[in-house]
């Protein structure tokens, strides 16, 4: 028997499944984590958590089977945001999600700027904080980030 154990990690939780080849679940795993609002506009994960609880609902996922799968696929929240240590490869800073706002006083400016037609030629994206550049420079002006990143 082939099966697949799948990975989604979402904005609150992770869920994994082990689906055999004819895609019936075999197996189902889920686990939530915490979101944090340190101001307004602004939302955070722990990256160690998220790694934690991923891991939990896959052996969930596994445990109520003796499939073992053929293959992992995983997909999570894409435009979330986390800066790793390059020595210790831990987290610099808590996970800045998509949601998140704290950088749309920069894309104002950006887009004030004249820059947003060259953005969009370039990425084909808009300049808006919910996609990960500015987040980016966001971190990366902390000079103890940007030396351990």
């Amino acid at each position: 028997m082939s099966s697949i154990l799948a990975l989604d990690q979402g904005t609150t939780g992770s869920t994994a499944l082990l689906i055999h080849q004819e895609g019936a679940v075999l197996g189902r795993g889920y686990r939530e984590f915490t979101q944090s609002f340190p101001q307004p506009g602004w939302v955070e994960h722990d990256p160690e958590e998220i790694f934690r609880v991923s891991i939990e609902a896959l052996r969930k996922a596994l445990a109520s089977s003796q499939e073992r799968p053929a293959a992992l696929g995983m997909t999570n929240q894409r435009e979330t945001i986390v800066l790793w240590d390059r020595r210790t490869l831990s987290p610099v800073a808590p996970a800045i999600v998509w949601q998140d706002r704290r950088t749309a006083e920069r894309c104002r400016e950006l887009r004030e700027a004249g820059l947003e037609p060259m953005l969009r030629a370039r990425t084909g994206l808009i300049a808006d904080p919910y996609f990960s550049a500015t987040k980016l420079e966001w971190l990366l002006q902390d000079p103890g980030i940007r030396r351990r990143a």
